[in-house]
């Protein structure tokens, strides 16, 4: 019995050292592995933050050329009838975005769709015009009429978008 009692002396501290090393060292590799992530989230933010620029870069020139007041002065051809320059404004602008589809990898789910959303609002700004053209309507007709209906929205989903898109990534700094 004393044997018994002797070796609980020895065995009961030497347990509760082998735990509690056991305990700081599971924490340290914790810290260690905390860190080491932190690393890699740095690394991997430093090795992206270049393309995501660039992304956001690509958005805003999109935004900017599809705008219908830029898309309208950079297309138009007065020779051309409306409905010839209608379909030419809606061929540049789904050129434009498909051309840019990609950068939705490195922007927000909110900044894309509002990418897309301005897109689709162009259109039916040209599409509006358009709808109000005659058959003898030429591409000033269309132009003028499209010039009107921004002038009459105000700011445009193509701006709106912009401002997000700048805000969004001055947050990435």
């Amino acid at each position: 019995m004393e044997f018994i009692l002797q070796l609980a002396l020895i065995t009961i501290p030497a347990g509760a050292v082998l735990y509690t090393t056991m305990q700081f060292l599971k924490k340290q590799n914790e810290k260690e592995f905390i860190h080491l992530n932190n690393d890699l989230k740095k690394e991997r933010q430093n090795f992206f933050l270049p393309s995501r620029v660039e992304s956001y870069q690509r958005a805003v020139l999109l935004m900017e050329r599809i705008h219908p007041n830029s898309i309208v002065m950079r297309l138009h051809n007065p020779a051309l009838p409306a409905k010839m320059f209608q379909a030419e404004l809606l061929k540049a602008i789904r050129e434009e975005y498909d051309h840019n589809v990609a950068q939705q990898i490195f922007i927000s789910l909110q900044g894309w769709e509002m990418v897309r959303n301005s897109k689709e609002e162009t259109i039916k700004i040209i599409n509006l015009a358009g709808s109000q053209m005659d058959a003898t309507s030429m591409s000033s007709d269309l132009a003028a009429k499209i010039f009107e209906i921004v002038a009459e929205v105000g700011k445009m989903p193509t701006e709106i978008t912009v401002d997000y898109l700048k805000t969004e990534l001055q947050k990435l700094f």
